[in-house]
């Protein structure tokens, strides 16, 4: 089978398709034939050896397909169900094994594209604003690349929870995208100081939380946009990592509260993982959840779809085929 696989870490030059063989699943294991591959960030910081693995490794961590086979004890999916997963590494091939109690049915309204689209960055929004921090009606929230994939499902989120929601983007397109999803504010902050326009637009009260997950550019700014006990929820990087950061300024600037999530401890267990992935699918199914998927990248094309990720010019979704 073909695989894109990385020998050594670096730019987007270190991806290449390989020939390998097809992997055979152990108990409790199935094996998939993969539609589509989602294309994340956490693959841009596997490729750069930011987070470490062990070489050669088959980058992706999120697909949709159709069962070929199971192995022993397997009783919770059976061959020919479409199933979607995230988290298990070796996505971006034509086949690949995963853990049986880490798959999800694939509702019949919803095509392998848009479940492989919405794993990771649907079920990221849910937790964003169901548990990291629950948005309640009211309040006050900012979204950081709310033009993004994940920027604009939570906003899609949270304005059905009732909340007031103003998010940044780069460019007029973004900011278009932005506002459809339903942003009630969007500040372009290539234009504008985004921490002085919050404080205008709510008066200087500050607000209930900042979903940020662009990280080295915006973490200072983000805190001083929060009100006194306000939380920043610091869910990834993609302009680099937060400096050293000294506690007390949580005091000083209102005793602030600060999370730094990831999806698998909000997943951890199959209960939660399929309460996540079932209310996200069902939604994206019954139209409620709208998906944008921007582009559509043949798998030999993964060097490509990283330099398009990160030169942070996407909005929505990116995916493979293999």
């Amino acid at each position: 089978m073909q695989a894109i696989q990385i020998l050594t870490t670096g730019g987007p030059e270190v991806l290449s398709l390989h020939e390998i063989p097809v992997p055979t699943p152990g108990p409790d294991e199935a094996l998939i034939r993969i539609e589509a591959c989602g294309i994340n960030f956490i693959d841009t910081y596997l490729r750069e050896g930011r987070y470490p693995a062990p070489l050669p490794y088959t980058l992706g961590q999120e697909a949709a397909g159709i069962i070929q086979s199971v192995g022993f004890n397997v009783s919770t999916v059976k061959v020919g169900d479409r199933v979607a997963w995230c988290g298990v590494p070796g996505t971006y091939a034509q086949y690949a094994v995963a853990p049986a109690n880490r798959l999800v049915p694939i509702p019949d309204e919803v095509t392998s594209q848009q479940a492989a689209a919405a794993m990771l960055q649907g079920m990221t929004a849910h937790y964003l604003a169901d548990s990291a921090f629950r948005i309640q009606s009211g309040d006050e929230i900012l979204i950081h690349a709310g033009a993004g994939g994940t920027g604009l499902l939570l906003t899609q989120i949270a304005k059905s929870l009732g909340a007031r929601v103003f998010t940044t983007v780069s460019t007029e397109e973004k900011a278009a995208l932005s506002r459809a999803a339903g942003a009630d504010a969007v500040i372009l902050y290539t234009q504008t100081d985004f921490a002085a326009e919050i404080k205008r637009l709510t008066h200087d009260r500050g607000l209930a939380v900042v979903y940020d997950s662009v990280g080295k550019s915006t973490f200072e700014q983000s805190l001083t946009c929060l009100r006194p006990r306000g939380t920043l929820v610091l869910f990834g990087a993609s302009s680099g990592p937060v400096p050293p950061f000294d506690l007390i300024r949580l005091s000083t600037l209102g005793s602030l509260y600060i999370t730094r999530p990831t999806l698998k401890d909000y997943i951890a267990t199959r209960a939660d993982l399929l309460f996540r992935a079932n209310d996200v699918l069902q939604s994206i199914g019954a139209g409620t959840l709208k998906l944008r998927i921007e582009h559509i990248y043949p798998l030999a094309d993964a060097a490509q779809a990283h330099r398009d990720l990160e030169s942070r010019s996407t909005t929505g979704k990116l995916l493979l085929i293999p």
